[in-house]
């Protein structure tokens, strides 16, 4: 059985922890960020975990087990 490839546009859309934990990077921060106050667009700077519902479906595109 051939190997299974890792999804291209997931694989630059999270990233895995040390500790194995998923992250993204969160929306509403690449355009338009006149309009946004400056307290907001800091929040947004940080990742964001990965939805518990999700977690299963991003690691098997990221071809984690």
């Amino acid at each position: 059985m051939p190997k299974m490839k890792t999804h291209s546009g997931s694989k630059k859309r999270f990233k895995t922890t040390g500790s194995g934990k998923l992250t993204h990077e969160q929306v509403n921060r690449r355009h338009l960020l006149e309009v946004k106050n400056s307290k907001r667009t800091r929040r947004l700077m940080a990742d964001a975990p990965v939805a518990k519902a999700d977690e299963k479906r991003v690691k098997r595109l990221l071809g984690k087990r």
